[in-house]
């Protein structure tokens, strides 16, 4: 048995919103210890969204290992529950390899999943979606939000009228628990991990600087033929709006676009708007989480700070008894 059995493996989570360069000071640490990825995107899931996803180039995937990235269909869906699965996993898998697990993304639903365990919520019933999609172009989501205003004052409160997604989901779990989604996720009891997690965030001081970033990617992503790749998606022909790799950020617009429902302007407009707000509920998200350790993304020498530090933490955990 050698010394370092008894240790708990230690995972460095590398958090961010969207355009605070993540992957390069990921790439940049893997080159200097042993580390392989585990991508912690809700979209790099889907094959055949590469430009949309800013997903890593083939020399970048080829340089270290990642994990969790093109793994399923557009067609298909991933959830919270696959993901802490798979990840759980693949910490034991690359710690017993002697090499350090690299947690990347912005899709913070995914670390909290992860960190804080799953909550005991009824699956997924498409015979009730389908029912309650059906009401909704009835009616409007606005107005469904105002029914579970009336049964589940506390989530819909959190939620926007328009946010389908989300409030299709908390009138879902009411109706086939009997129970508001917010007692449930009370009742929640915290996982601990069985690895520790050393969670850094890069972060802007300056918002303005990262709009900034946001908007000349996005135009990039155009440069490079992101509508070329979303119309290959659209003929295929059984893909549409309502799935979730369609919602992403971009692709969304991009659809929109080739329906002809907004112009070429409007879509760019649209798209780096919404990828700001997406920027905006990320932070917001990384704010609820207290055990961060920030780095301003803003910084000329953000990449080689946090490379420091997390390669300080790599090799104090490695000494420690």
């Amino acid at each position: 048995m050698n010394e370092q059995s008894n240790k708990r493996p230690l995972a460095v989570a590398i958090m961010g919103p969207t355009a605070s360069g993540k992957t390069a000071v990921a790439l940049a640490i893997a080159q200097q210890v042993p580390c392989e990825i585990i991508s912690v995107d809700s979209a790099l899931v889907y094959r055949g969204m590469d430009i949309g996803t800013a997903k890593p180039s083939k020399e970048e995937l080829a340089a270290v290992p990642h994990h969790l990235i093109d793994i399923i269909d557009p067609l298909d869906s991933y959830s919270v529950a696959q993901f802490r699965t798979d990840t759980l996993r693949l910490v034991a898998e690359i710690s017993a390899r002697g090499k350090v697990p690299l947690l990347v993304g912005g899709t913070m639903l995914y670390y909290k999943g992860l960190a804080d365990g799953l909550d005991e919520l009824p699956g997924a019933d498409a015979v009730l979606r389908a029912q309650l999609d059906e009401e909704a172009a009835r009616i409007g989501w606005p107005a469904m939000h105002a029914r579970l205003a009336q049964i589940d004052p506390a989530t819909a409160a959190r939620l926007k009228p328009n946010d389908s997604q989300r409030v299709q989901r908390a009138l879902e779990i009411h109706a086939l628990s009997g129970k508001p989604m917010s007692e449930l996720l009370a009742q929640r009891e915290k996982e601990e991990l069985p690895f520790d997690l050393l969670s850094y965030a890069l972060e802007p001081s300056d918002r303005a600087w990262l709009h900034q970033r946001i908007a000349r990617r996005f135009d990039i992503m155009l440069d490079s033929g992101f509508l070329d790749e979303v119309n290959t998606l659209r003929a295929r022909g059984d893909l549409h709006p309502g799935l979730p790799s369609i919602r992403c950020v971009g692709y969304r617009q991009a659809w929109e676009y080739m329906d002809g429902s907004i112009d070429y302007a409007a879509m760019r407009e649209t798209g780096i708007i919404a990828t700001r707000q997406l920027c905006k509920r990320q932070l917001t998200w990384l704010r609820s989480m207290p055990e961060r350790i920030m780095v301003d993304c803003c910084a000329p020498d953000a990449s080689e700070q946090l490379q420091q530090q997390v390669l300080a933490n790599i090799a104090r955990a490695k000494t420690s008894p």
